[in-house]
């Protein structure tokens, strides 16, 4: 039976929606995806006062105590970071560290995890416009411009777009390529970004993630591999290699994965026949998508649309 990973949110008065968002909505998109719960997440404070965003959003968080432990906690300060590095917050950090797997700083996070000496000896990245600032302050900490970084039990990336790419490469990490090139897909994240750079400058992996983008832009109607290739810049062969680096699985396999799960999405969302979803998951043949449905989900279309209904009904 599987694990259900328990993520802890740290926030504070000031933090980001944006860095929040980045930080949840790939969690919620992988139970999606998976239709399992892979995670669970809790917000948590210092304190008990309702809290409000940088734009005045409100969230009423629980007080983080000594119960509380799980396999992560993310410190998401944001804004005013410099302020919140009080004795206290060093404190309750330090205790947070001996009960939950991994630390990870969003955003100006990691200025707080230094603060508590939980980087010491690590490698760190944290929002660019405080790196110089962490690195002075913390020269036991080794400060880099990466976009995220992970070393052991510790992680951080430098702002709240960068929080999606360290939620992916954590997706990653727990439930392998397929399952973050998908979170990834969902949210069309890599597609424009990336085809705008010279694709020799553009390291492999964020090809994969192009691709990605690619493939859930043009479900009803399939690309050939070698014209997704093509717009990438690459031979068929040089994607099917990155692809086998990157992602460890051919392409054609998460392209069939992405029509597969719009499928479903589909047939549980609609009232469409199983005939129009599998020509809206680019099958032109109802029987070839419940082949492939079936081997994909352990199950047919029907069947998945019917145990759908029921799990409406016993709401």
């Amino acid at each position: 039976m599987h694990k259900t990973k328990s993520i802890n949110m740290l926030i504070f008065d000031g933090f980001s929606n944006l860095c929040l968002a980045n930080a949840v909505e790939p969690l919620r998109a992988a139970n999606t995806l998976a239709r399992r719960a892979l995670y669970s997440w809790t917000f948590l404070s210092l304190g008990e006062a309702v809290l409000r965003s940088s734009s005045g959003l409100p969230v009423t968080p629980t007080q983080l105590t000594s119960d509380h432990r799980g396999d992560a906690l993310f410190v998401m300060p944001s804004y005013g970071h410099a302020a919140l590095a009080t004795p206290q917050t060093a404190r309750a950090l330090r205790g947070a560290s001996t009960r939950f797997d991994l630390l990870v700083g969003l955003d100006t996070g990691a200025y707080l995890l230094a603060h508590a000496g939980l980087l010491d000896g690590r490698r760190a990245t944290c929002h660019w416009d405080t790196l110089t600032e962490s690195a002075e302050a913390f020269p036991q900490v080794t400060f880099t411009e990466d976009r995220f970084v992970i070393d052991g039990d510790r992680a951080s990336c430098g702002g709240a777009t960068t929080t999606l790419d360290l939620l992916l490469a954590l997706i990653e990490r727990d439930h392998g390529a397929a399952l973050s090139l998908e979170v990834a897909a969902l949210f069309m994240y890599g597609e424009r970004a990336e085809l705008t750079d010279p694709q020799h400058l553009l390291p492999k992996h964020r090809l994969v993630r192009a691709t990605a983008a690619l493939m859930r832009r043009n479900v009803e109607h399939p690309l050939p591999l070698r014209k997704i290739a093509r717009e990438l810049g690459l031979s068929l062969r040089g994607l099917e290699e990155a692809f086998r680096t990157h992602a460890g699985l051919p392409p054609a396999r998460l392209y069939r994965s992405i029509r597969l799960a719009e499928a479903r999405r589909r047939l549980e969302q609609t009232r469409d026949s199983v005939a129009e979803v599998a020509l809206r998951a680019g099958y032109k043949d109802a029987t070839a998508m419940t082949r492939a449905f079936k081997a994909e989900f352990g199950m047919t279309p029907s069947a998945a649309r019917k145990a759908k209904i029921s799990e409406g009904g016993a709401r």
